[in-house]
């Protein structure tokens, strides 16, 4: 004798979407081609003394530009008293983020950027260069995130899961910062 269950199709796909991560897992799992190969670009946020704020991930292949307002909204600074701010006083980035899109975005929310032009953009603006040389905060904030193995790796498949890991990583940098006080 052969049985057969009758399977709701519509009931079958939600049930497949939640296994492989629900609606906020992105279709190509956070990984693409880029130049360095096949992997994942982490955005971070980083604040002065290399604690690291805010992180979101994309595929390799999309610039960095593109994920700038989504990585910043995410930012909350902590103070002593009083709700969290969400906006630094002035922001340093490297020549991938000389967009006027950006520049504007800076502007509006009154953050002073600290952000050399690129080559085809025109004439020099004034840049003040001491600022950012102190940019080399988040390059290393970026090396120590890639020294914890399982970001390194990425053993992890679905994005939200490798994102969990970056974040636990940061949760850890913070620890380490925290105590040494």
């Amino acid at each position: 004798m052969v049985h057969r269950r009758h399977v709701d199709p519509g009931r079958a796909i939600r049930c497949g979407s939640r296994e492989k991560g629900g609606d906020d897992e992105p279709p190509d799992h956070a990984l693409g081609r880029s130049r360095g190969g096949y992997g994942t670009k982490v955005h971070l946020v980083c604040e002065s003394r290399g604690v690291p704020l805010s992180a979101e991930i994309s595929p390799g292949q999309r610039h960095e530009s593109m994920w700038f307002e989504h990585t910043m909204d995410a930012v909350r600074i902590p103070r002593r008293a009083g709700p969290a701010r969400r906006r630094p006083r002035r922001l340093g980035g490297d020549k991938g983020y000389s967009y006027p899109r950006i520049r504007a975005w800076l502007r509006q929310h009154r953050i002073r950027a600290i952000i050399p032009k690129r080559i085809d953009q025109g004439r020099r603006q004034e840049f003040d260069r001491e600022a950012y040389r102190a940019r080399n905060v988040v390059e290393r904030c970026v090396g120590w995130l890639k020294e914890a193995r399982r970001v390194a790796t990425r053993f992890e498949k679905l994005a939200l899961n490798f994102l969990a890991m970056v974040r636990l990583a940061m949760i850890r940098r913070l620890l380490r910062v925290l105590a040494a006080r």
